[in-house]
């Protein structure tokens, strides 16, 4: 049954008016409507695994790049491991289709991270790709759902492979149409084929973005 209602919520949405479901303030930073072209944003977020701090620019009306830094109290959202860390990415996105209900895009962030522990650090790279839905529900309030795959590895005789396979929501509430309060949840076991065994990932994280 659990399983049932996201399914069941989103129908819903899409089942609304289109009148009912403006296009939120025209962009976002969490879900797939992209910024246009030569605007800017930035965006703030924190709680597990961390802090992440971020850079997006439309360099079209489809594609945004930019990068992000992040400093993570959790190895990369395992809920059992408090190990420090910060990752380096960049910070791409690519809306493949949207209309007046739902808008839908893949992202692709790689780069390098590092974890510190016992006098040692692991060193690894990650190259996580994402899909993710987006759905007005007002010219407020930006909804999305998305399946992450945030694969990453370990160099050297340490953990190897890392395949997380996380799904979530989140919201974007527009303050005004520069400023958004922003929520992303994604929870999923992360695989680790060099042990046979996985680790519970969490990632929740409120914060800020602002249009320039």
């Amino acid at each position: 049954m659990k399983r049932l209602v996201p399914g069941f919520l989103l129908a819903c949405l899409l089942t609304l008016p289109g009148a009912a479901l403006a296009r939120g303030q025209g962009w976002s930073v969490l879900s797939a409507d992209s910024l246009g072209r030569n605007n800017t944003a930035f965006s703030g977020q924190i709680g597990w695994p961390g802090l992440t701090l971020g850079v997006l620019h439309g360099a079209s009306e489809q594609f945004d790049i930019g990068g992000k830094f992040n400093f993570n109290w959790g190895r990369e959202g395992w809920v059992r491991d408090t190990t420090a860390g910060i990752k380096l990415q960049a910070w791409m996105r690519y809306t493949l289709a949207q209309s007046g209900k739902v808008s839908f895009a893949v992202t692709f962030q790689p780069g390098p991270l590092f974890y510190f522990h016992d006098d040692d650090t692991d060193v690894g790279l990650a190259l996580p790709v994402g899909f993710v839905v987006g759905i007005p529900a007002s010219s407020a309030l930006m909804l999305n759902v998305g399946l992450d795959i945030p694969f990453h590895v370990y160099f050297g005789e340490n953990i190897g492979p890392v395949i997380p396979i996380l799904v979530g929501g989140g919201m974007e509430y527009f303050i005004d149409n520069r400023l958004a309060a922003t929520f992303n949840l994604r929870m999923g076991p992360a695989l680790i084929p060099d042990f046979d065994d996985s680790e519970f990932t969490l990632e929740a994280l409120f914060g800020i973005a602002y249009r320039f």
